[in-house]
């Protein structure tokens, strides 16, 4: 479980991380969100195999799990062949969840290779017009 913020996610810079997920396990990765209107985006990829995904949101970390709202719903994804991009919009505060599932995988662990970028909604002011 690696809890991040926002501001964390923004001094990634460039680089991947890496998770080792072991067989019949998963990772999580919380992102909590305190700012509306944010774009919450991953690129990721696995070795060896598959994996599955799912992104799952919760308005703070009482909420019990099945009052979670499933956002993306566990998806097998051939990450291990295409890289996978995706993106959600935040609506509301709280708890932004990712999760790489490999339980499926009963003997083989795989590391995923990921990416994460936040990005704040260009408000036009008007400032540039004459």
């Amino acid at each position: 479980k690696l809890p991040l913020t926002v501001e964390e996610i923004m001094n990634f810079g460039e680089s991947n991380r890496e998770l080792f997920i072991k067989s019949s396990t998963y990772s999580i990765i919380p992102i909590t969100v305190t700012e509306l209107g944010l774009t919450i985006s991953w690129i990721f990829s696995s070795d060896p195999k598959s994996i599955s995904f799912s992104v799952v949101y919760q308005e703070s970390e009482d909420t019990p799990l099945d009052q979670c709202k499933v956002l993306i719903p566990m998806t097998r994804c051939n990450s291990h062949k295409e890289t996978i991009r995706g993106q959600i919009k935040v609506r509301n505060s709280g708890i932004y969840t990712l999760i790489f599932d490999n339980t499926f995988s009963r003997f083989i662990s795989k590391r995923v290779f990921y990416h994460l970028a936040v990005e704040r909604p260009v408000i036009y002011d008007g400032s540039d017009f004459p």
